[in-house]
């Protein structure tokens, strides 16, 4: 077989894939506003963040359910999560 996981959307990205695009996309503010993680809002680097993702594994599965969302996932559709503890504002829809 040439690709043995051809319907896993997550294979060959690691973490730090994720989290390099999701930070080049949003930025930090932003991303902080929708995945309420503290690594996110104190000083954030892609090395400290990595370290905290790495060892807790809920804070992990929010980054990965977010960057799914966020890729067109077509398994997740919708708008990107936003955390209901999260002070974000909410996202303007579409007009009806």
């Amino acid at each position: 077989m040439d690709n043995p996981q051809p319907r896993n959307p997550l294979h060959g990205i690691t973490l730090e894939m994720m989290l390099t695009r999701l930070v080049e996309h949003h930025g930090w503010e932003r991303l902080a506003g929708f995945i309420r993680i503290r690594c996110f809002q104190a000083d954030p680097s892609i090395k400290s963040s990595l370290a905290f993702l790495r060892k807790t594994p809920w804070a992990r599965d929010k980054v990965t359910e977010f960057y799914l969302k966020y890729q067109g996932n077509p398994w997740n559709k919708g708008n990107p999560p936003v955390d209901s503890s999260a002070d974000a504002s909410p996202r303007p829809g579409k007009p009806r």
